[in-house]
């Protein structure tokens, strides 16, 4: 058993590297027409290209489940073509011989895949998009509403009209109240520079101060603003929760608890970057009743589309239910979940029914 699972392996790491690399050159091109339609001034070819490199660790990770699919499809497709797998299933290897075998071939590749999502693509992505924003010469601008996004920070309210692609924040505006609800001071900042944990440094500070003896405006050229808020926090904004790790969607998630604001989004891409590695074994199930193919159930490239078509719509099917539960903030594990756990059960009852023939 164990030369059929080294030989398997290698058949289908060789399939899914093949596919990948397919599938990534695809993506690439895909990202390069798309920014040679953006390009301009400083934002030139060189650039465009180590933007698109930055981007495929991004890609990597999204694509994992749908190539190693259609790789594992491929592989067993192949050897069964050949009576490969005829010959090791007369020799007394079982399915559930077969289910072992595919599941140790799977493990590095969860590891693999899991590492793409927290280490890998979300660094990646970051410095794609800070490296086009500076290159030109642009700002993030926060779409949340016309004036800006608001974040609500303990007992105050901030307001920022732009981020910075070193997340240094322009135009701020700090709505302090105290425990009764009462405003307090508003303090407004053309800049604030972070310093260090939970520390930022205003510049050209004007704040106006509300208490029984009336009004009063204070005018300093620094001032320090101890806030929970960090660059970590605020990097959000340049990379969807998507591509964000689930670490740093966990600190967010708690950061919107702990401040009553809406977090299913993040949640659910939390969630989904828990659960996606663990797609792969689903994927490696789903693969195995190909393993019954004979010629005359079609050619290996129609059994191929079919792993391609499964593929798809497991990636653009998975999104919508994580949309879906988003806006009708459905329980977040069901929403990342549900995707993977109905592939589950056609796999299982693929395998049934090829058993049952």
């Amino acid at each position: 058993m164990n030369l059929l699972t080294r030989y398997l392996g290698r058949e289908i790491y060789l399939s899914i590297a093949l596919v990948f690399a397919a599938l990534i050159a695809l993506f690439a091109f895909l990202d390069l027409i798309h920014e040679l339609n953006v390009m301009q001034g400083q934002y030139h070819i060189g650039y465009v290209l180590l933007f698109v490199v930055l981007t495929i660790p991004g890609h990597v990770y999204e694509l994992f489940p749908v190539a190693v699919l259609v790789g594992t499809i491929f592989a067993l497709v192949q050897m069964a073509a050949s009576s490969e797998l005829t010959i090791y299933r007369a020799s007394g290897a079982s399915l559930w011989q077969m289910m072992a075998a595919l599941f140790k071939i799977a493990l590095p590749l969860v590891a693999l895949s899991f590492a793409f999502s927290e280490f890998v693509a979300p660094p990646s992505e970051r410095l794609a998009q800070q490296l086009r924003l500076k290159a030109q010469n642009a700002q993030v601008a926060l779409k949340e509403f016309r004036s800006g996004v608001w974040v609500k920070d303990e007992r105050s309210f901030v307001n920022v009209k732009n981020v910075m692609p070193d997340t240094s924040l322009l135009n701020i505006d700090i709505y302090r109240f105290d425990e009764t609800s009462h405003l307090q001071a508003i303090t407004h900042a053309s800049r604030a520079n972070f310093i260090e944990q939970g520390r930022w440094r205003l510049e050209e500070v004007r704040e106006t101060r509300f208490d029984k003896h009336g009004i009063s405006v204070h005018a300093l050229d620094t001032q320090e603003w101890a806030s929970a808020l960090n660059p970590a926090i605020l990097s959000v904004l340049l990379v969807v929760p998507e591509q964000m790790s689930a670490y740093d969607l966990y600190q967010y998630t708690a950061h919107l608890k702990e401040n009553r604001q809406q977090s299913a989004r993040y949640e659910i891409a939390m969630w989904n970057k828990l659960v996606y590695p663990f797609a792969l074994l689903v994927m490696m199930i789903l693969a195995l009743p190909f393993a019954s193919y004979h010629k005359r159930s079609g050619g290996i490239s129609g059994m191929v589309f079919m792993g391609i078509a499964l593929g798809l719509v497991f990636h653009f099917v998975g999104r919508l239910f994580a949309s879906l539960g988003a806006l009708n903030n459905w329980q977040p594990l069901f929403s990342a979940t549900a995707m993977t756990g109905l592939f589950l059960l056609l796999g299982m009852a693929m395998l049934w029914w090829t058993e049952r023939r």
